[in-house]
């Protein structure tokens, strides 16, 4: 998972990431509005989902304080970050200034 996360974040092309819990009621509200995201940008658009349970070394990394988080990456670098939930219309207008 390590290199995958390297090599997708390290892209040229965009990379969603989204950090949630199993247990995170707002996080459940996310989910479908990221994928209804993600549904629409699949050809210039990367995703990964992260356990922030299971993936503490890059939770820790990255200073995942709160779910749901989604950070936007390109060339490695974070571009946009947002903790907690969101308007699928505000996600858009960020994929919009960064693809």
């Amino acid at each position: 998972m390590k290199k995958k996360f390297r090599k997708s974040i390290g892209s040229d092309t965009p990379t969603l990431v989204y950090f949630y819990a199993p247990w995170c009621v707002p996080c459940k509200l996310m989910r479908p509005v990221v994928e209804q995201v993600i549904g629409e940008y699949p050809e210039i658009l990367n995703y990964i989902e992260i356990d922030v349970e299971i993936k503490k070394g890059i939770v820790k990394r990255y200073k995942i304080k709160g779910v749901p988080t989604l950070i936007l990456f390109q060339n490695g670098t974070p571009l946009w970050r947002h903790t907690g939930v969101i308007p699928i219309e505000d996600i858009k207008m960020t994929l919009k200034e960064h693809i």
